[in-house]
C-alpha cells in the first residue's frame, strides 16, 4: 500500500504533466521514506478524499509529484463528536489527541480547570496546540482519514463557556461518574462532550455547564482516568 502523507495544499486535477512540490512536512516524511521517482503516494489535503499521486522528483531540497487520481473515499464517524477535555500532563495529551483522531473525533479543545495541573499560556500554549495538531495529522495519515479534526487552542474552561464555541454542536454532554445513567445519545448526528481533569470537575463548573445548557451522563459505575474517559465516549458511539 503507497503510504499516506498529509498534503497542506487545495489539490485539484492540473495538466497532465503538471507537477506539485510537496509542502516542507510532506517532503520531509517522503524523503525520511526514501521514496524514489516513480513510487506512488497517497495524498490527502483534509477537504476530502484521496489522490493517488507518482513521484517524479526527489532531491535535499524538495520532492515533486504527479497526481493520477482522486478517490473520493470518506473514513469519517457516522457522529461528529467535539471532545473539549480537561489536559491531563505529560505524554497522556498525545496519546488522547491521538487516539481520538483515530477513532473519529471531528475536534479537540484543550481545557484548563480549577483542578488542572497542566496550564499552559502564549508560546508554550501555541507550540503544545502546534504540536498535538501535528500529532493529529500523523494519526489521520496512520488511520485512513482524509480529514483532520482540529486541535484547538487551550483555554480556561469558564472562558470557552462564555465564548459559545461549543454553540451549534448538536447535543451538550458532561461526563460525570454519579450521574443517572446514560442519556439516550445513540442517534444524535453531532455531540459536544466535555470531560474533566484528573480529580474531576469542581462542583461549581458543573453548575457553570448546566446552566449552559449541557446535560450530565454517566459511562458507568467506574471513575475513568482523564484520558480514557473521552476515548470510552468516543468508542461507545462508535459502535452505537
Amino acid at each position: 500500500m503507497p503510504p499516506r502523507l498529509f498534503c497542506d495544499l487545495a489539490l485539484r486535477p492540473r495538466a497532465a504533466d503538471a507537477t506539485w512540490e510537496l509542502p516542507e512536512g510532506a517532503a520531509r516524511h517522503a524523503q525520511v521514506l526514501r521514496v524514489q521517482p516513480g513510487a506512488l503516494l497517497t495524498l490527502f489535503d483534509g477537504q476530502g478524499g484521496e489522490w493517488r499521486a507518482e513521484v517524479t522528483d526527489m532531491t535535499r531540497r524538495g520532492v515533486a509529484v504527479r497526481l493520477l487520481a482522486h478517490d473520493g473515499t470518506e473514513r469519517e464517524a457516522a457522529r461528529a463528536v467535539h471532545l473539549a477535555v480537561g489536559m491531563p500532563t505529560g505524554e497522556r495529551m498525545d496519546a488522547l489527541v491521538e487516539k481520538a483522531t483515530e477513532l473519529g473525533a471531528a475536534s479537540v479543545q484543550p481545557l484548563m480547570c480549577a483542578r488542572s495541573v497542566l496550564r499552559l499560556s502564549g508560546e508554550r500554549a501555541a507550540r503544545r496546540q502546534a504540536h498535538w495538531q501535528a500529532v493529529a495529522v500523523a494519526a489521520c495519515e496512520q488511520s485512513g482519514r482524509n480529514r483532520v479534526p482540529v486541535v484547538h487552542a487551550p483555554r480556561e474552561l469558564a472562558d470557552w463557556l462564555d465564548a459559545s464555541a461549543w454553540s451549534g454542536r448538536g447535543m451538550l454532554l458532561t461526563l460525570a461518574p454519579d450521574a443517572p445513567g446514560v442519556p439516550s445519545w445513540a442517534h444524535e448526528p453531532a455531540l459536544t462532550c466535555v470531560s474533566g481533569p484528573e480529580g474531576g470537575l469542581t462542583p461549581e463548573e458543573e453548575a457553570g455547564l448546566l446552566a449552559a445548557g449541557f446535560a450530565r451522563a454517566s459511562l458507568g459505575p467506574r471513575v475513568l482516568r482523564a484520558d480514557t474517559a473521552p476515548l470510552a465516549a468516543l468508542t461507545l458511539l462508535a459502535c452505537a
